[in-house]
């Protein structure tokens, strides 16, 4: 299939797992507390801040013709009403070079970390952190919306419903109580209760308030310079009921999806990141099938919910899709290679049956830090040694790249 003039071949990154030494973040602070969670610390990442420029003139080479990165709120603004002028001009020279590598940049303002300034102030359980980022996200337009081609507010916004569900985060109770939430915040010269970090926090109290603060955010990046697309993107799976499991999932579904996804309706876009789809049983969610191939991340290795996530995320936020995230962790790059094949096919089919999806955004560029995990996990379409910060391109990144190039799935080199 040959894809629409226009469509955005691209890979996407966060900027506390890219860019190394995010020293004022909520992230870097629960990395070092005596109680972390984490396998290791993010240290100095794949030094993305500085390398920049190299990693854009590959993914030139390689023939995408966009990239998804993040600007780094606690470099930002460092603390409250504090911007700093060298950091903007960092980011301005990071859009700069996109744009003369034929990049189109989108950005995400906040990809799960914070500045610890918020993170002291209730971070998301507190009603006023939607004002602070509006703040923040009208200094970036004024400042830097000439460059930037789209915009994402917040990444996974239903990211905290979706792990508690899944029952990879704890309970609201054991949160607020756990010892490294009583180090980070005594670290931070504040009570207990008055510490809360993205997407470890609680999902009772935040639900209204990161709804809110995405709606200011796209107010604010819409008011300054430029004429770019806004949108927010969420963590979506192809929900499955197994027999006797139907009220479940579709209890789940309402729970941790389409209640954000209706809140979309109107933005700009809507972005999809999907990974796996989930079965649900008459006691809530079931482990994968006992003979399927599974991901590092432990996870079912199905591109197809893709499609899925796609049809359903359009019929009811009724705006353009962005597949803003996918991807798979695997050692086995033909594996990584065979996910992308797979999932295009996905994003083809929709293309086809008239639903407007405009881009297509594999994570990740790199192996990076993949979060409470460390850098086990490798999701990159390119490696990189963690001693020389050697870029190592797969075969998977060439793949893509040709498809990106001929804006086709067809991919000449398979082809003969």
């Amino acid at each position: 299939m040959q894809f629409p003039d226009g469509f955005l071949w691209g890979t996407a990154t966060a900027a506390h797992q890219v860019e190394g030494g995010n020293v004022n973040s909520d992230c870097w602070l629960l990395e070092h507390v005596k109680s972390t969670f984490f396998v290791e610390p993010s240290g100095d990442a794949c030094d993305q801040y500085h390398r920049y420029a190299e990693d854009f003139a590959l993914l030139q080479r390689l023939g995408f013709n966009s990239y998804r990165f993040g600007i780094e709120w606690a470099r930002v603004e460092p603390e409250e009403g504090e911007f700093s002028r060298a950091e903007i001009e960092h980011y301005r020279r990071m859009l700069a070079a996109c744009r003369e590598r034929g990049l189109l940049p989108m950005v995400t303002l906040h990809h799960f970390t914070s500045p610890r300034w918020i993170a002291a102030r209730g971070g998301f359980e507190s009603s006023d952190t939607a004002g602070r980022f509006a703040r923040y996200c009208e200094r970036i337009a004024k400042d830097l919306g000439d460059l930037i081609g789209a915009a994402c507010t917040l990444n996974e916004l239903n990211a905290v419903s979706l792990l508690q569900q899944m029952g990879t985060l704890p309970s609201d109770e054991k949160i607020l109580t756990s010892r490294w939430r009583a180090e980070a915040s005594h670290a931070m010269g504040v009570a207990p209760e008055s510490f809360s970090a993205f997407p470890f926090c609680a999902q009772s109290t935040i639900r209204d308030n990161i709804l809110r603060t995405h709606r200011e955010g796209y107010d604010a990046l819409h008011s300054g310079r430029g004429k770019f697309p806004v949108g927010m993107t969420l963590a979506l799976q192809e929900l499955v009921p197994a027999e006797g499991g139907e009220d479940r999932c579709a209890a789940a579904l309402r729970e941790s999806e389409d209640v954000f996804i209706e809140a979309a309706r109107g933005d700009d876009f809507a972005g999809v990141q999907t990974y796996t789809r989930r079965f649900f049983g008459s006691k809530g969610p079931l482990p994968p099938p006992k003979d399927a191939e599974c991901t590092q991340m432990g996870y079912e290795f199905y591109p197809e919910a893709l499609e899925a996530t796609i049809r359903r995320t359009a019929a009811i936020a009724k705006c353009p899709i962005y597949v803003t995230e996918s991807g798979i962790a695997a050692l086995d790059d033909s594996r990584r290679v065979e996910f992308i094949r797979r999932a295009l096919a996905c994003v083809e089919r929709c293309i086809r049956d008239g639903i407007d999806v405009r881009g297509y955004y594999y994570w990740s560029m790199l192996d990076n830090f993949e979060w409470i995990l460390g850098y086990g996990p490798k999701f990159g379409l390119v490696a990189v040694d963690r001693t020389t910060q050697e870029r190592i391109v797969k075969p998977s990144a060439e793949y893509l790249g040709r498809m990106a190039r001929a804006n086709s799935t067809s991919d000449p080199v398979t082809r003969a």
